[in-house]
């Protein structure tokens, strides 16, 4: 359980984040902006918590890894790297701009702090698993963390992943499923259904964690005991909302992408600004 403290700075960090990428989604026209603030809570707790980094040294060899696999919500990672110092916050004035090194999908040849460039759906979780055996290969002692969209398990290319993390027993490897229910054309269950997913992912072989996504108390616990595995790679379903914290665009595929006007710009603040008072 985290301490009330700890639990109270997570919270705010996730609000003054969420307005963030309310403000650049408005400034550039357009985003993935509703898988952005589903996925949010999860790496939030991971930057600001678990993750071993250093800002000014990028590249550090010991550093923990992480692969945003859904390279769509690139904007909400985009937001935490500035925040954490990674580059000057008003560069993001220009995401997604001609010229700008931001693109809808994260380059890590141009973005400090980038482990893998993504957005073909299913790589990145291969990546992730390179990573995590690389570690073991030369004896380093950093984590891999990873984290897929439900969509995206629609991709053969990560059950092949899955596949050969269990058999390797790669258990330096935690990652995370965004199972907020949609993908771009809809309804996960109504495209290509994916229940019992967390028994699937069990039956490959992974030690397998279901969790409210935007619970921090309940994440911070998976990720702890994902660190006490040492037999299995570690999956954590968490069940979130897409647009989490913007009410117009809670559970709507039509958020998938999408721009915001000035009207929509002060009704998504205000409504993160209701959902997460000071």
């Amino acid at each position: 359980m985290l301490e009330a403290a700890e639990k109270k700075r997570l919270i705010a960090k996730a609000r003054q984040l969420r307005e963030r990428m309310v403000e650049v989604t408005y400034t550039c026209g357009g985003a993935h902006i509703g898988g952005a603030l589903s996925q949010h809570d999860i790496l939030v707790a991971l930057y600001y918590k678990y993750l071993r980094l250093d800002p000014k040294k990028p590249d550090w060899s010991e550093r923990d890894r992480f692969v945003l696999s859904k390279g769509h919500g690139g904007i909400g990672h985009a937001v935490i790297l500035s925040d954490k110092g990674y580059y000057e916050d008003k560069l993001l004035n220009d995401f997604n701009k001609t010229g700008s090194p931001f693109g809808m999908h994260l380059d890590r040849l141009k973005v400090p702090g980038v482990d893998a460039s993504t957005g073909s759906l299913g790589h990145g979780f291969g990546i992730a698993l390179g990573m995590a055996m690389g570690a073991r290969v030369t004896g380093k002692s950093y984590r891999t963390y990873c984290l897929i969209g439900d969509g995206e398990c629609q991709e053969g290319s990560v059950w092949e992943s899955a596949m050969a993390a269990a058999h390797f027993k790669v258990s330096n490897l935690i990652c995370f499923v965004d199972r907020n229910g949609f993908s771009l054309d809809g309804p996960t269950e109504k495209v290509m259904a994916l229940e019992p997913l967390d028994k699937k992912f069990e039956d490959f072989g992974w030690k397998v964690l279901t969790i409210d996504g935007h619970d921090f108390d309940a994440i911070c616990e998976a990720i702890e005991a994902g660190h006490q595995e040492r037999k299995k790679p570690v999956m954590i379903i968490a069940k979130t909302i897409k647009g989490k914290g913007v009410d117009f665009m809670e559970s709507k595929t039509g958020w998938h992408y999408g721009g915001l006007d000035d009207e929509m710009k002060k009704k998504a603040l205000d409504s993160i600004q209701r959902r997460y008072p000071d």
